[in-house]
């Protein structure tokens, strides 16, 4: 009678590779052409794809295959025409000049625009903004986010006053604490809510472009 030998451990069938960190390639390319002015519409007509199909790919709500993925990866921004960007980035900038006394009023001032326009951005009324105003703001902001807001009058005080209590009510984050490098991608949040800033100095005045070509006319 023979023995047989025990058998030896079964090896095990190779399991499905963990996924690599971060988004993946279909999504991040999705998010650099939003981030680049191209919406979600235009960048579905390029691929070939429905609108929400884009739409839950940036949002991380749907798993891209490999046709959808070989779809977006082949468009590029030259193909797709720039409209209206994420108004999130925007907001955050206006909030942060809040923090530090420039009211929706001194703002819509330096840019040459309502400020009903400012007012909507800043609660958030406004999903999306043009990319003249966007980069009008990115440019404002970009001089502002570290200076005070003048107090020469009662009335500069007394503006200055009311936009830092709309900061501190909303929470909002001052500049220093806001990631410039994540501030234009569509959902994106700061760690940090409100703390007083004191800034490097007070702002300089600002004219509006159109003024300021008018009068340089004259």
């Amino acid at each position: 009678m023979s023995i047989n030998p025990p058998a030896g451990p079964v090896p095990s069938q190779p399991g499905p590779p963990y996924p690599a960190p971060g988004p993946s390639p279909a999504r991040a390319h999705v998010r650099r052409l939003r981030q680049d002015g191209r919406t979600y519409r235009a960048i579905a007509n390029a691929a070939g794809l429905d609108r929400a199909t884009v739409s839950d790919l940036d949002r991380g709500r749907r798993r891209p295959n490999r046709g959808t993925t070989a779809a977006v990866l082949t468009v590029t921004s030259q193909a797709v025409p720039r409209g209206r960007v994420d108004a999130g980035g925007s907001r955050l900038r206006l909030r942060a000049l809040h923090v530090m006394g420039h009211g929706s009023a001194r703002i819509a001032r330096a840019l040459g625009v309502r400020e009903a326009t400012i007012r909507q951005i800043v609660r958030g009324d406004a999903r999306t903004v043009s990319l003249k105003l966007r980069d009008a703001i990115t440019e404002l902001y970009d001089t502002w986010w570290d200076k005070r807001a003048p107090a020469r009058t009662r009335f500069d005080r007394g503006a200055a006053t009311a936009a830092r209590k709309r900061a501190i009510a909303g929470n909002w984050c001052a500049g220093a604490a806001l990631d410039d490098d994540q501030l234009d991608i569509p959902g994106y949040r700061p760690r940090h809510g409100w703390k007083p800033a004191t800034g490097t100095g007070v702002a300089p005045e600002i004219r509006p472009r159109a003024r300021r070509r008018r009068r340089d006319r004259r």
